[in-house]
């Protein structure tokens, strides 16, 4: 007799993870997440930010290493992160994770990872959805997705127009290489070689909440334009934010570049352009502020430094 089970859904298995789960997060299980919006009222124009995003082919890594506790945290960030360029608070998190056949320890690490992110950043995992598709993806593998909630005050969000000529480019360290260009370092190594740093390489992804949040507090600031450094690099995402007629100056010199980028380029004989429009090149987070508010936001962003600034024209000089 043929059932669903043998054609390859797992439900049991599907319930016996929701029960792992709600363990550390009671409130999943239903048909929908809910959120409760309680400080609403103190938004004159409350506005809702947006961002979806997944993992990559990072996933592979994770499974060629078979170590899938940190990639969750990698899909929240790179959500939270972009919620945040916009100076918008991450209110909530829902994920997808979807696989050819459900390992319940798996998906449990993975979920795990997310509610370290959400935690983190200071958002709700209120929900998700875990599909079983079998002879859609290959033995072993899995792809995630995330989307997250975020507010702002209308008058308050930050898109770049008042980037003016001068303003200083601040940046924030990463963590590593974090969710971008694993196509690349694929390509780069071999499987063994990809397992050997595999520590290095699943270092999940910065997440910036806590370090830009208190920034946007700070009366005495003004913070111009706020950019994550993800897939094109510094060559696609900073200019992203400037006004026409603005382009950036990035002082290569300004930081240390971990030594992970420079293995990878050695290896793959990667010329300096592709390695900093693919790669966050040790800086995954840039805040963009007048030259006279500089020495005030570098006290705010412990460790970050001044790597470049605005000048006329377009497009980047890393110089």
């Amino acid at each position: 007799m043929v059932t669903y089970k043998s054609a390859g859904v797992d439900i049991d298995a599907g319930n016996k993870l929701v029960k792992r789960l709600r363990r550390i997060i009671p409130s999943i299980g239903g048909f929908s997440g809910l959120y409760p919006l309680v400080d609403i009222k103190k938004y004159r124009q409350p506005v809702l930010v947006c961002s979806t995003d997944g993992v990559g082919t990072k996933l592979k890594i994770a499974r060629l290493c078979n170590r899938h506790d940190t990639v969750g945290m990698d899909l929240v960030a790179m959500c939270v992160n972009d919620i945040i360029t916009s100076g918008a608070r991450p209110l909530l998190f829902l994920d997808y994770f979807a696989t050819g056949k459900l390992r319940v320890g798996i998906a449990e690490a993975v979920i795990k990872g997310i509610q370290k992110g959400c935690s983190q950043s200071g958002c709700l995992l209120i929900g998700g959805e875990t599909a079983e598709m079998p002879g859609f993806y290959g033995t072993g593998e899995y792809d995630l997705a995330g989307f997250c909630v975020g507010i702002i005050d209308k008058r308050k969000i930050i898109d770049g127009s008042g980037i003016k000529s001068n303003d200083l480019i601040i940046g924030l360290a990463s963590s590593g290489v974090h969710s971008n260009g694993y196509s690349l370092v694929r390509k780069v190594f071999s499987q063994k070689e990809l397992v050997r740093y595999g520590r290095e390489l699943l270092k999940p992804t910065r997440i910036y909440v806590k370090d830009i949040l208190p920034l946007m507090s700070g009366k005495s600031i003004t913070v111009k334009g706020i950019c994550h450094i993800t897939g094109g690099g510094f060559y696609d995402n900073i200019t992203r934010v400037m006004p026409a007629g603005y382009g950036i100056e990035v002082f290569k010199n300004s930081w240390k570049v971990p030594a992970v980028f420079k293995l990878i380029q050695d290896r793959g004989r990667i010329a300096q352009k592709e390695m900093y429009r693919t790669f966050n090149m040790g800086i995954g987070m840039v805040v963009i502020v007048s030259k006279k508010q500089g020495n005030r936001v570098l006290k705010y962003l412990k460790g970050a430094r001044v790597i470049g600034r605005v000048i006329k024209g377009k497009g980047v000089k890393i110089v």
